[in-house]
């Protein structure tokens, strides 16, 4: 089982999802105090009240909990549509989590935010970081309602993994997301006892009033009852009448897809403010279960491509007149072009020009690259000779599709 950090963990709404998806968390780090407490109160596995943006001291911690995958939403109140939309300490805390990252150097991560952060400058200097690092992206905006969250909210994914081309998961999060968006009613179903709710807007150019048969908008850290003297909005969802209220505490924690036994602390104004930062539950399972079916295809790739190794030493053996250490030489540089651009069964012109348009393979010295390609070019012999046909390949690919199913 992969071995999961999070990062800037809050009240836990990721964790919650990257476990109930079947990952291990070994281990949460979050600065406020009351969010950490309150993890603390959920989960059974460590929590750190860290400032990660002591970069130094964060990954040491970290590093001593192994991680296969960090996982974290960077604070987004600098980019956010409620906020000032001007970058400061906070959105430093995006390259921060991104130093953390390439330090630790895990197979996989995943962090989130809000959609207006791919055009920040913060976003630009961690994608930066990231790819130098050799990390392939997956960069994806999911709106949270067509993944079992009855809300309306968008957020940005950047997921990223060690080795692999972009947009690696593009095309499987597109296709297996719903049609069709949940509303609250789908969620709820009979355990409902109103139809229409009041939700306060940013300002009253936007409807107030919401009926269930649709997503609830965003939630956020503010919450506030009808205000006396509200006149009503054009699209409001029905007009203003005593049975129309606002939702409560527990009631939008719900809506992040919360369980209805998970515990909160603190006053009502730090529960709603823990409850509108947080990753909605359901949203960051999708995300999960989708690059958990990615580590296992990769974990398939890795088993076979172990077996190919091992044909590939003895055909050097074999048929080259090297020495045992220059045929390791030989098959550690494939396995380093193959985490640059993962082999196909038979290289062709095509991967090797992919091979050096890679980033990870464009940062090699000269020399490094001219062995990379005489690796290559060897292996490419190895395809085409007798070995190739052995069946230990095609025995590991089978045994380990059979250990998935």
């Amino acid at each position: 089982m992969n071995r999961v950090v999070d990062l800037f963990a809050g009240c836990g709404g990721l964790s919650l999802g990257f476990q109930n998806a079947g990952f291990e968390i070994v281990g949460a780090f979050e600065s406020w105090k009351l969010a950490a407490d309150c993890y603390r109160q959920n989960f059974t596995h460590p929590v750190y009240q860290t400032d990660l943006s002591d970069v130094e001291t964060a990954i040491k911690e970290i590093e001593a909990l192994s991680p296969d995958i960090i996982i974290g939403g960077p604070p987004c109140q600098d980019f956010s549509h409620a906020g000032k939309r001007v970058e400061n300490n906070r959105a430093a805390l995006t390259e921060s989590f991104a130093q953390i990252v390439i330090s630790i150097s895990p197979q996989w991560f995943v962090m989130e935010n809000v959609e207006r952060v791919q055009t920040s400058a913060a976003y630009d200097a961690a994608r930066r970081i990231f790819k130098k690092a050799g990390y392939g992206l997956t960069e994806v905006v999911i709106d949270a309602s067509y993944c079992g969250t009855p809300q309306k909210r968008k957020r940005f994914f950047c997921i990223g993994s060690k080795g692999q081309e972009d947009c690696f998961l593009s095309e499987s999060i597109k296709s297996n997301l719903s049609t069709k968006e949940t509303t609250i009613r789908d969620y709820f179903g009979s355990a409902l006892d109103f139809e229409y709710y009041y939700r306060h807007p940013r300002n009253y150019n936007r409807r107030a009033i919401f009926s269930v048969d649709e997503p609830a908008p965003t939630i956020r850290g503010v919450n506030r009852p009808v205000p006396q003297g509200y006149t009503g909005h054009p699209k409001d969802a029905c007009e203003l009448n005593a049975s129309i209220r606002a939702m409560t505490t527990l009631e939008r924690a719900r809506i992040q897809t919360f369980p209805a036994d998970f515990e909160w602390i603190g006053n009502k104004t730090d529960m709603e403010q823990m409850i509108g930062n947080a990753v909605p539950v359901s949203l960051a399972e999708f995300v999960a279960k989708e690059l958990q079916h990615h580590i296992k295809q990769c974990s398939i790739v890795s088993k076979a491509t172990i077996a190919d190794y091992d044909r590939f030493f003895q055909w050097l053996k074999a048929t080259q007149k090297m020495t045992e250490r220059a045929q390791r030489d030989i098959v550690s540089r494939l396995k380093r072009a193959n985490a640059f651009c993962e082999l196909p069964t038979n290289p062709d012109a095509y991967y090797r020009f992919c091979l050096e348009q890679s980033d990870g393979f464009k940062m090699l010295t000269s020399t490094v690259r001219s062995q990379l390609r005489r690796a290559i070019a060897l292996y490419v012999d190895f395809c085409h000779s007798d070995y190739s046909s052995m069946p230990v390949l095609q025995n590991a690919i089978s045994s380990a599709k059979q250990s998935y199913q």
